[in-house]
């Protein structure tokens, strides 16, 4: 008997068909992959799986049990990784294992065994907000309270979009584990070496299925979409300038006796594109916050465009752009709204506004889509928006925060491709990344460990340096030699 079961599913909302006639099956103890542009319908039809949603159309079962009139069975079967929402950031660890536990109506203590390989990892954090955790540690609680009720099939929803590809790999080793123990894995991911971990993948595309077959058959067949060429990068080291706009001399930020940023110093020079890298907790994010005067430092010194990151910093924020992952729009606004706001708070003129305005949208082809809601559009969309609208001003350098996470290598290409225009104009580009083929698009790199630069380079640099293949191999390399026990 199969898992999992889908026949003919269908669902709408109001005019956009989520899910078009999907069919397919997974067997018991499959290791199933759901892959796609955002969009395409896999977190609605793993919110049908796990009765969260009903079809509209179809059938579905999980363990033989039917979606809809017996969902209080696949409900005691099932563990659900959720994309946007799975730990509750104001509750500690065991606070959230506990509520999780409950739910299912078990305790902790009954299903330790079920999670003790990867619970164990962690818990002497028990006592920490889960919000304070890095994204690794996250992760490892997310899937123990998705685990504590012992599922026979388990559901993750890009479980690993913005965590590092240390721990990404992590992950995946112990997804292996349980399904060594016979559980059903169904995992939705934009990463190609966690599609190749997977026996076999359904492409989903605006609602229908493209094909199911071996991840390299899927790889293969729609290539166009999954590998697309690289960006041709020739020539790019000898555009940018002799200038530097960054400059940091022995930057320190403290929190007590923790030093999340701990003496670093590097310059980078007008229209490069400089790669910030780090694992999950190494410091990356608190010095870019220095950088852009949204923070303090400890000691040390450091200039941003001319400006004294600790005596100019408002100085400072008007010459960067800067696009978040977490926030760079607002959802309940229109995409022509959210560029006027943006582009008055950078203390742009009307004319201009409106000026720029009507040429951006034609550049993005979002002409007819300036009335839509931000929070419509597709999540590629957005973040070529949102990096669009980082850069309306025309800034000296912009700084990018894992901006492509969760995004299909072609909307990402795609993404990269704006960075090269920017940086061809002259816009420094300061960005972070979980993908290592985003790396080798970079000028230069810096990899943070522990808070300090471990190494820089030009990729070519520092893969001849260690002897590495690719910079993911560079990276595991250097980030594996951490020693912060709380990462």
């Amino acid at each position: 008997m199969n898992a999992i079961e889908v026949r003919n599913v269908s669902k709408s909302y109001g005019k956009v068909k989520a899910l078009d006639n999907v069919s397919l099956t997974v067997a018991k103890g499959e290791t199933f992959g759901l892959i796609g542009p955002d969009g395409a319908g896999k977190t609605s039809l793993f919110r049908i799986l796990c009765t969260l949603l009903l079809p509209e159309t179809g059938t579905a079962s999980v363990d033989g049990f039917d979606v809809v009139s017996q969902m209080k069975e696949i409900r005691k079967r099932v563990g659900y990784m959720p994309g946007k929402f799975s730990l509750y950031q104001d509750l500690t660890v065991i606070e959230n294992l506990t509520f999780f536990a409950t739910l299912f109506g078990t305790t902790v203590e009954e299903g330790y065994d079920s999670i003790k390989a990867i619970y164990s990892q962690i818990e002497r954090f028990k006592d920490r907000k889960a919000g304070a955790l890095s994204g690794g540690m996250k992760q490892k609680l997310a899937l123990s309270c998705a685990l504590v009720h012992s599922p026979s099939v388990l559901f993750l929803d890009e479980p690993t979009t913005g965590v590092d590809p240390v721990s990404r790999k992590e992950l995946w080793e112990m997804l292996g584990a349980l399904k060594q123990r016979g559980i059903t894995i169904v995992a939705a991911t934009p990463y190609l070496d966690e599609v190749r971990r997977c026996e076999r993948v359904a492409f989903l595309d605006h609602g229908v299925v493209r094909g199911i077959d071996t991840p390299d058959v899927i790889l293969d067949r729609f290539g166009d979409i999954f590998n697309p060429p690289p960006i041709e990068s020739e020539g790019k080291e000898e555009k940018a300038e002799e200038e530097n706009i960054i400059e940091v001399s022995h930057l320190v930020k403290a929190f007590g006796s923790f030093h999340a940023v701990d003496d670093i110093s590097f310059t980078v020079k007008k229209g490069e594109i400089f790669g910030f890298l780090g694992a999950n907790g190494a410091g990356k994010t608190t010095a870019m916050h220095m950088l852009t005067g949204l923070n303090q430092p400890t000691s040390g010194t450091g200039t941003v465009a001319g400006y004294d990151i600790r005596t100019g910093y408002e100085q400072v924020k008007k010459h960067i752009g800067y696009m978040s992952q977490k926030f760079s729009l607002y959802e309940d606004l229109t995409v022509a709204e959210n560029i006027r706001l943006f582009a008055g708070i950078y203390g742009m003129k009307d004319d201009a506004i409106r000026k720029k305005t009507d040429e951006l949208l034609e550049k993005l082809q979002f002409t007819d889509h300036k009335n839509d809601l931000v929070g419509s559009l597709p999540l590629g969309w957005k973040q070529k928006l949102a990096f669009s609208v980082s850069i309306f001003h025309e800034p000296s350098v912009v700084f990018l925060d894992e901006p492509t996470g969760g995004v299909d290598p072609a909307t990402r290409r795609q993404f990269w491709q704006l960075i090269y225009d920017a940086a061809e104009r002259g816009i420094t580009v300061f960005v972070t990344t979980h993908y290592m083929d985003e790396a080798e698009y970079c000028n230069r790199i810096s990899i943070m460990v522990d808070g300090k630069i471990s190494a820089m380079g030009t990729p070519d640099e520092l893969k001849q340096k260690f002897q590495l293949p690719d910079m993911d191999h560079v990276f595991t390399y250097l980030a594996r030699q951490a020693r912060r026990s709380s990462d």
